[in-house]
């Protein structure tokens, strides 16, 4: 049984977060806890300087919102929105909150991942923790 088990969340990509919320109960111990996240990637500068984004703040009580409502109705389980490149933010939030499972999502691979890869194959390599990957 995990006593702290991570749940990376793409929300521009469809998923079944409450299969993966269920997953994660139930490798879960007795008073664990569960951690809803989403990470959102930073613009490069080459085009935020041509393009009208709304502030980062913004982006980011947006995505804490639908993390809430899919965390509706389920107990013990948080809420984090961080910024970065998920393959890196979610192992270094594995490593700062001494996470010992990361329950993540993943497509099969089409020939794009060949060549850039994808953020579960970067979370699989970098985690500090066991992870495991739901198809």
């Amino acid at each position: 049984m995990y006593n702290h088990i991570l749940i990376p969340v793409a929300l521009d990509h469809e998923v079944d977060v409450r299969e993966m919320i269920a997953t994660a109960r139930i490798l879960l111990a007795k008073g664990g806890k569960m951690t809803l996240v989403a990470v959102v990637e930073d613009a490069p500068v080459y085009v935020a300087e041509y393009v009208t984004v709304k502030s980062a703040e913004h982006i980011n009580e947006n995505l804490k919102k639908r993390l809430h409502e899919l965390a509706k109705g389920e107990i013990g389980l948080e809420i984090a929105v961080l910024s970065g490149k998920p393959g890196v933010a979610i192992p270094d939030l594995a490593s700062e909150t001494d996470a010992d499972l990361v329950v993540i999502n993943s497509h099969k691979p089409g020939i794009e991942d060949y060549f850039l890869g994808s953020t579960t194959s970067r979370v699989v390599r970098r985690a500090p923790c066991a992870v495991l990957v739901l198809r």
